[in-house]
């Protein structure tokens, strides 16, 4: 029999507790759950008022994943929705807005992707994003080099950059942007990207052309499309073991000799936000936006 459980006066189904998820390190469902509703204070924000997409994986990483847009059949009414615009027509998705939606995203067993903006202003950017993607045999060693780059020139634009692990092989590096057209957006991270590429040509890709990644970092300036989604901070991801998509400091980048000194496990990231706090609070701040030039 599934279990009821009431959240927040609002009463789920947690279906499959004992599943184990992940088989390298036998996290299961329930683990999962735990993990987020022990850090929804500082997921939610992350999350509220952005249309979320889906990856869910309900077999474990190794099993089938797909993405969803749409609001996913048999979503509670209590759940909130919107309407938004897509370039195949109007789409309805969800908002995950207080901890009885996020447990019962969670127990859809997902990661959570959003966009740079949000509902009420959609295609409006409030932060750009660069995803550092390292092709083997680069690593996020390589990534760290490059984010103190990035993070340089955007401080010269007057931008206060942050960085995150993509809970994958990565880095993405980020910074909130007074509200301005994703377009606008796009163009200047492309131009970022395209002068990390010259400034150090052996390292930095800024073209998608796959067969040019080996040994390369691709700095995917595309996130910023107002098409396009990033993993939201403190997601956690289909991976191998259940590493997250987890906020680091500036100190940690330059210090990075070896990837697994950047690999988190959800384990990891109550004592970090006990110790740290939420590293990517100022891009919900609008006082640390930056105009874009």
């Amino acid at each position: 029999m599934t279990p009821i459980t009431e959240v927040e006066g609002r009463r789920l189904a947690l279906s499959n507790l004992e599943k184990v998820l992940y088989p390298e390190t036998g996290f299961t469902k329930g683990e999962v759950l735990h993990y987020y509703a022990v850090n929804a204070e500082a997921i939610l924000p992350h999350l509220r008022d952005r249309p979320v997409s889906f990856l869910r994986y309900p077999d474990g990483p190794d099993g089938q994943l797909f993405f969803t847009k749409n609001v996913p059949p048999g979503t509670p009414d209590w759940v909130t929705t919107a309407e938004v615009s897509r370039s195949e027509g109007p789409a309805r998705m969800v908002l995950v807005q207080d901890l009885p939606s996020l447990m019962w995203a969670a127990n859809l067993v997902t990661e959570f992707h959003t966009h740079q903006w949000v509902v009420r202003d959609p295609g409006v950017a409030d932060r750009i994003v660069f995803d550092l993607d390292p092709g083997a045999p680069a690593s996020i060693v390589d990534c760290c080099r490059v984010a103190v780059w990035l993070r340089e020139r955007l401080a010269g634009d007057g931008f206060d950059a942050l960085a995150k692990t993509s809970g994958s092989k990565g880095l993405h590096v980020l910074a909130a942007v007074r509200p301005v057209a994703s377009e606008q957006v796009s163009e200047y991270a492309k131009q970022l990207a395209v002068e990390a590429e010259r400034a150090m040509p052996r390292l930095v890709l800024h073209r998608m052309t796959r067969s040019l990644r080996p040994g390369k970092v691709f700095v995917d300036w595309s996130q910023n499309a107002a098409r396009k989604t990033t993993a939201t901070p403190y997601t956690l991801r289909a991976r191998p073991e259940p590493s997250v998509s987890a906020p680091i400091t500036w100190g940690e980048v330059e210090a990075c000799t070896a990837p697994a000194r950047l690999a988190f496990r959800a384990d990891d990231i109550a004592p970090r936000l006990q110790d740290y706090g939420d590293l990517l609070a100022p891009l919900l701040d609008p006082g640390d936006a930056a105009p874009l030039p």
